[in-house]
């Protein structure tokens, strides 16, 4: 058990020098008893906790009224590979259409988001001990990486018909046709009309995963956000 303890805490303090400093403080403390034992489980169970705590919070977020909107790290604009268009029709006056349209965009993401905590949770429980040795060896957000690998086809297959029907709620589809026919009737310009299914589907998973990796490195770096005793007890070994 001494050897679970001391290779768990060297994958989770890193690699280098400043490893070995750690490890060595770990042998003092298990040559004087004065350290606790961190099983294997224990472990995989702390990153658990932790990948559930930063996928909780972080679809919270996003999912909120705004969450989208007024955040510029995730905020959905006009799609950036017709900007031109969106140039236009500023130019043209139709600039507070465009505001409307991008303003029900991020709604439907908002709306859309609130789908993704059950998918995080079920890839979660199906973590196993190598997932968990291969999140505390990696980055800051290594546990979103693993979250993303193992959720994004079926969070796609969920937000699509998801925003979908957002958008239709929120009149973004009638925006975007009624901004696309206006810009399509325009002389001399390049007729367009992009998928905005797809596109508002995959700013909205991309928004959502920037939120729970800034959630995991915030469990990572900071004690006061290991809401749990476990928590606590597994990322400690970090220091």
């Amino acid at each position: 058990m001494k050897q679970v303890l001391l290779i768990a805490v060297w994958l989770l303090a890193g690699s280098g020098a400043m490893a070995q400093i750690n490890l060595n403080k770990v042998k003092q403390a298990i040559g004087t008893g004065s350290t606790s034992q961190l099983s294997t489980d224990e472990v995989a169970e702390g990153l658990k906790q932790a990948l559930t705590t930063g996928a909780t919070k972080g679809t919270d977020m996003v999912s909120q009224v705004d969450g989208y909107l007024k955040n510029p790290a995730i905020m959905i604009p006009f799609p950036p590979e017709i900007k031109r268009v969106e140039d236009r029709l500023r130019q043209i006056g139709m600039g507070g259409e465009v505001d409307k349209f991008v303003v029900a965009l991020n709604r439907a993401a908002e709306d859309a988001a609130q789908e993704a905590k059950p998918i995080f949770v079920s890839a979660i429980k199906q973590m196993t001990i190598q997932d968990a040795w291969s999140i505390l060896k990696g980055q800051d957000d290594a546990a979103t990486v693993y979250l993303n690998r193992t959720t994004s086809a079926q969070l796609n297959e969920k937000f699509k018909p998801i925003i979908q029907s957002s958008l239709s709620k929120v009149n973004a589809t009638e925006y975007y046709t009624n901004l696309i026919t206006a810009y399509n009737k325009l002389p001399l310009v390049q007729k367009v009309n992009p998928n905005l299914d797809e596109y508002a589907t995959g700013k909205a998973i991309d928004g959502l995963f920037v939120m729970v990796a800034n959630e995991e490195k915030n469990i990572r770096q900071n004690p006061g956000a290991r809401s749990t005793a476990l928590l606590q007890k597994v990322f400690s070994a970090q220091k």
